[in-house]
């Protein structure tokens, strides 16, 4: 993905934006079926397509990411009657791999010429490596159209007017600055993303980057907006079973994880136990299926599932079963339906405990970050234009990021390698320690390669609100996978201090007491269609 057909730059050293990311194998055809991978998206009177081949038109070699300086491009090649919505741009320590959306009016007035450009930024009088001088010009847009992109030259001549389009106000939505991409002296360059993201999220990414002078916005840029009712480029069923299988991660499990994933039914079906308030006494076995949970309410505390009470059932409860464990995937689309996202959910009985290092000393925290149920995920961001893999969420605890396919880790062709934290089960993109925390202090998120899941082995699509499928019973389940823990913190960490020296106690007082409740194990986690997640963006 992103060919380049001119190359201006005067630099000696190869750097990695020179050589355009390309996927392990080549893409399957995807199978038939309304608008999904069609190339073109109709958003209601105006059709845009994304574009990935560009034509190089300045880059500094040095400030932002790795201090390698940025590339900008336009995009070249573009379908008969599309027209140059804006200007892509991303670091060069990267391959290239990026894309930006260009338009067709297919209503009559979806699209206009600019009045005139107000030049935004020239790199004129900086003193810095870069192919040329930059001028960035704004468009500035008729009444009732907003512009969406930037025009970028060499040359401090206003641009042609027929260079860029403006779009109808009613199908652009506000838009924000996302990832930075290069700066210099107060002025920046950021990717963008529509503001109000989810399922209900009817803004659309254009690919185009954002500028901000000082902090404050240099444009006013918007994105655009899908206004059709209804959005026939989300892929049905077979082919999201073709993606799935042409992206299945490979989950690598730490070598000396005691604690696997297994599928809901095994959990149940092996003496997982109702509890309900005020009546701990007397729990109930819950029903291979599900079908005794409660299902109406929310997390109020009136349930709470708990592993059997029997030590031996106990204990092989914890441990999981590796050979049953299913993925659990909810599809759900993005940016107003130009993208879907997949997420995959896996179970897992039981959540070890916490490690923490101090300095160069690593510390078990005992009973800490324990708990029953435990919930991860990982997405698939893939876009509608032609079904290729943008990106990658992993989850961590409370929060997460996300990776761009070109820095993502690949095996058995375009299956992208998920490494599953050692007893905290957070998920990762590389193996290493993992660190959560300031400096040398932290907990311990250890990832390395042991046992492997093929996630695209077992799987079972559970949710999708377009999709006609009916939900697992238990996916309804609202209060908490496990019971609150109750055990002692002050206590435990007593055990773990009596061998340290006076200033290392402190430190692992503070980590502890700043530890999210999803670390320190204390309330039994929701279900997934009880996370922000379900219905919104990820988090990161």
């Amino acid at each position: 993905m992103g060919n380049i057909n001119k190359k201006i730059s005067n630099q000696d050293v190869l750097l990695p934006i020179d050589t355009p990311f390309k996927f392990p194998s080549p893409l399957p055809t995807w199978p038939s079926g309304e608008g999904f991978a069609s190339g073109i998206i109709d958003l209601g009177g105006l059709q845009v397509s994304q574009i990935s081949s560009f034509t190089k038109i300045w880059a500094s070699q040095e400030g932002g990411p790795d201090n390698l300086g940025a590339t900008i491009f336009e995009p070249s090649n573009l379908p008969n009657d599309f027209f140059m919505l804006g200007s892509y741009s991303q670091p060069n320590n990267l391959p290239l791999f990026g894309w930006v959306l260009v338009g067709k009016d297919s209503s009559g007035d979806a699209l206009k010429l600019p009045n005139d450009y107000t030049l935004v930024w020239s790199s004129e009088n900086l003193k810095i490596k870069q192919d040329g001088v930059c001028y960035m010009w704004l468009p500035i847009p008729p009444e009732g159209y907003k512009s969406v992109g930037h025009v970028v030259t060499t040359s401090p001549q206003k641009p042609s007017l027929d260079k860029i389009r403006c779009v109808r106000a009613d199908l652009t939505d506000v838009s924000e600055t996302d990832d930075w991409i290069w700066g210099n002296d107060g002025f920046n360059v950021y990717s963008s993303r529509p503001k109000d993201r989810g399922i209900k999220g009817l803004g659309v990414s254009t690919g185009a980057f954002m500028a901000s002078n000082n902090g404050a916005a240099a444009d006013s840029l918007a994105c655009l907006k899908n206004v059709v009712e209804k959005f026939t480029c989300m892929p049905n069923l077979n082919q999201i079973q073709a993606l799935f299988q042409a992206y299945s991660p490979l989950y690598y499990f730490h070598p000396d994880e005691e604690y696997y994933p297994s599928s809901v039914t095994w959990f149940f079906q092996n003496g997982a136990l109702l509890y309900a308030k005020g009546q701990e006494s007397t729990p109930v076995v819950v029903q291979p299926d599900g079908s005794n949970l409660p299902r109406d309410g929310s997390n109020d505390g009136a349930y709470w599932l708990d592993l059997p009470t029997d030590d031996s059932a106990k204990n092989r409860v914890k441990s999981g079963d590796f050979h049953a464990a299913t993925s659990y995937l909810h599809v759900k689309p993005m940016f107003g339906a130009t993208h879907t996202d997949i997420a995959l959910w896996l179970f897992y009985p039981f959540n070890g405990p916490a490690r923490a290092k101090i300095e160069f000393i690593t510390i078990p925290l005992g009973k800490i970050g324990q708990h029953v149920g435990d919930w991860e995920h990982i997405t698939l961001r893939i876009s509608n234009f032609n079904g290729e893999l943008q990106s990658v969420y992993f989850s961590q605890h409370s929060g997460g990021n996300w990776v761009s396919t070109p820095q993502l880790e690949f095996e058995n062709g375009n299956k992208p390698v998920a490494y599953s934290s050692l007893h905290g089960h957070a998920c990762y993109s590389k193996t290493g320690q993992n660190m959560q925390g300031n400096g040398n202090i932290g907990i311990r998120n250890d990832t390395a390669k042991g046992q492997v899941m093929d996630t695209g082995a077992n799987y079972e699509v559970v949710a999708g609100d377009y999709l006609e499928i009916v939900e697992p019973i238990w996916l309804n389940y609202a209060r908490e996978w496990g019971p609150k823990i109750s055990y002692d913190i002050a206590n435990e960490l007593k055990k773990i201090e009596r061998f340290l020296p006076g200033k290392l106690k402190r430190a692992v007082e503070k980590l502890v007491k700043s530890l999210p409740n999803e670390v320190l194990g204390e309330e039994g986690p929701t279900g997934p269609k009880f996370k922000d997640m379900w219905n919104g963006d990820e988090r990161g």
